[in-house]
């Protein structure tokens, strides 16, 4: 289908905006009539018009950062809430709360503004030895915001009583009592979007990438940092607002260029507009339930509810304008070791993992102390901890094979299995069975996971299906139904229900459940699946160079595309059967592999599947241990402990390149 014309796009855009004009005019016609020196009155000059007014201003915020991410490290998946920014905020504020309450008296914005910049500045550091490289700062980004996530998780699961409000504010509250955040936010954006103008000739030339924007005389270092910065400081102005407002930041951009813009000018006018509509839109449609729900309906979480099926529609009319990325390779200074040192490597990480399997069992925390089982204890706790350890084993190995097939099939640095959507609806069936029947056995809970996952993948191919299974509109795709689950989540956990609080332990990827069974089932998937991985080597390396390259092999591209998608999908539905959703492994068992030494798809594979199992492992080893008598999902520890190291092999990578 071919893209809009001008025309087409206008009625597109007035049709959009007739409902949301009538829906505001009718949620104000509530409010009437308003008596002089009223109450009612109070309420629409100081609450219900400043929310109105800075719905507007927040999209608006949201869709010109997440263009300005977009356009600087030139990745359709960059946005705010994933590099760091919004999660460095919501630290910040959840630990004040804790531990030094009284620095709240002045205010949370000062926290969360300290948070942000400062989120921000551990990116900066982390990727400034190779000059701000666009892939090493989305890298860097999205393990700090990922970290960042962790900890929250964490101090949730632990002092959830205590942070029962901040899930309000995490999921982006746009509820005012004054003029006074909309006045200092209209300033901030209108001098952010005067400055993204000044700034567009160097960003355009950044989107032609590193050589070309060289050679045309940009200093690209500077260049980029300038827009990184620009786009934080709009970021961090909205969540020290508001809170934090996911999806925005991705979908304003990602609907100006399904709508036809195509200039960076014409998206800097746009994406803002876009932003604004739908932040606006979804606050309104919000606002006739606060009745029911009360005031805790937070719209940020609300904004995917509405969004995602905005986006999806668009995909099937719509043609995307694709953005250039920067290519997943091996260039000079990536590799730490030479490639005949890759298979030594993996045998010692594969020998370092049998060793750990054995650590895990035997060795653990007692009453008396850290030390090893006794022989006549033992036999009655190998039942508890192998299936455990296994069934960590078997998640790790198939969410790194995962990641590495995505990485490399969409050439995007970011891509992890999570984003392909089929985990979370895995986890939409389990959300949904929790709320309507909550105690389940442990068969049903199988069942309908499964169920979700399987429906899931079928809308995905489905909305990929006419443009050949192209690997950017499956991850928008992907992501778009992953931030939908998210933002259900964060509504039932702001509504306060209890079993959503337990949710959080599966959604943090945890084998509290696994029986010997399920263990020797994830054992055999496991297994039969990284084999089947390496027969993929060779479209690896074909796939991404486009469908001329892989016609004059006899390779053709859809089905070769399709084939590869599915066989992802199975590999992270069934990591995601076993042990749930978790986030972190699959996109950083590759990178690991890659700062290892790994360049081709087939050593790649050798060096991640080994450390994703061994990140689970340890994962889960420690989330038993540590706490002891408490436990933290393997998911969420694997996060914790991966993270540093990822920022370590970062910086060192950083050194020696």
């Amino acid at each position: 289908m071919k893209p809009l014309n001008l025309r087409a796009r206008i009625i597109l855009l007035l049709a959009l905006l007739l409902p949301l004009l009538l829906l505001s005019l009718h949620n104000f016609a509530q409010l009437l009539p308003m008596p002089a020196h009223s109450i009612r009155q109070l309420i629409v000059l100081q609450g219900w018009l400043p929310r109105l007014v800075i719905s507007l201003l927040c999209g608006a915020a949201l869709g010109l950062a997440g263009l300005l991410f977009q356009q600087t490290l030139r990745n359709p998946l960059a946005e705010p809430m994933t590099l760091g920014v919004a999660a460095g905020a919501q630290l910040a504020l959840s630990l004040v709360t804790i531990f030094l309450p009284h620095w709240l008296a002045a205010g949370t914005q000062t926290v969360t503004l300290i948070g942000a910049i400062a989120a921000a500045g551990l990116v900066l550091v982390l990727s400034a030895s190779r000059g701000l490289e666009p892939s090493r700062v989305a890298i860097a980004g999205l393990v700090v915001s990922l970290f960042c996530g962790s900890v929250i998780t964490v101090l949730q699961l632990l002092y959830a009583p205590y942070l029962h409000s901040l899930f309000i504010w995490g999921a982006g509250s746009l509820v005012q009592a004054g003029w006074g955040s909309v006045r200092q936010l209209a300033g901030q954006l209108l001098v952010g979007w005067l400055l993204a103008l000044l700034l567009r000739r160097p960003l355009q030339l950044l989107g032609l990438g590193e050589l070309h924007a060289s050679s045309l005389g940009l200093r690209t270092q500077y260049a980029r940092l300038a827009g990184f910065a620009l786009a934080v400081l709009l970021t961090a102005a909205v969540v020290s607002a508001v809170g934090v407002i996911g999806f925005v930041g991705l979908a304003a951009p990602a609907l100006a260029r399904l709508l036809g813009a195509r200039r960076l000018l014409h998206q800097l006018l746009l994406a803002p507009l876009c932003g604004a509509v739908l932040l606006w839109g979804t606050d309104q449609a919000v606002q006739p339930f606060a009745n029911a729900l009360g005031e805790l309906v937070p719209t940020g979480a609300a904004t995917a509810l509405f969004g995602a099926p905005l986006i999806l529609w668009l995909l099937l009319r719509l043609r995307v304008a694709s953005m250039p990325l920067a290519p997943v390779s091996a260039g000079a200074g990536e590799s730490i070791h030479t490639d005949h040192r890759v298979s030594p490597l993996s045998l010692g990480l594969f020998v370092l993992l049998a060793l750990c399997l054995l650590l895990s069992v035997f060795f653990g925390r007692s009453p008396s102390g850290w030390a090893f089982t006794p022989l006549p204890h033992l036999a009655a706790l190998l039942p508890w901890r192998v299936p455990r350890e296994v069934a960590a084993c078997a998640a790790g190995m198939m969410l790194a094979a995962a990641g590495v097939l995505l990485q490399r099939l969409t050439g995007n640095r970011l891509a992890s299995p999570e984003m392909m959507g089929v985990s979370a609806g895995a986890a939409l069936g389990m959300l949904a069975l929790t709320l309507m029947v909550g105690s389940t056995s442990h068969a049903l809970r199988l069942g309908v996971t499964t169920g979700g996952a399987l429906v899931t993948l079928l809308i995905i191919l489905s909305f990929s299906r006419r443009h050949h299974f192209s690997p950017d509109r499956v991850l928008l795709a992907g992501v778009t139904i992953s931030a939908l689950f998210q933002a259900l989540v964060a509504t039932v956990i702001a509504a306060g229900d209890e079993r959503a609080i337990t949710l959080l332990n599966w959604l943090s990827g945890s084998t509290y459940s696994i029986m010997p069974h399920d263990a020797e089932v994830a054992a055999g998937m496991a297994l039969i699946l990284s084999v089947l991985t390496l027969f993929f080597r060779r479209w690896l390396s074909i796939l991404p160079l486009g469908a001329a390259c892989a016609a004059s092999v006899g390779v053709t591209l859809a089905q070769a595309r399709l084939l590869t998608l599915t066989f992802i999908a199975m590999l992270t539905a069934s990591a995601t059967l076993i042990v749930g959703p978790v986030s972190f492994v699959g996109l950083t068992a590759p990178h690991i592999a890659r700062l290892l030494g790994a360049r081709r798809p087939g050593q790649q594979l050798l060096l991640a599947l080994p450390s994703g199992a061994l990140m689970m492992v340890v994962a889960d080893w420690a989330g038993r241990t540590l706490l002891a008598p408490r436990e933290l999902p393997a998911g969420l520890v694997a996060t914790l402990l991966g993270a540093p190291y990822m920022m370590w092999l970062l910086t060192r990578r950083g050194e020696r390149s």
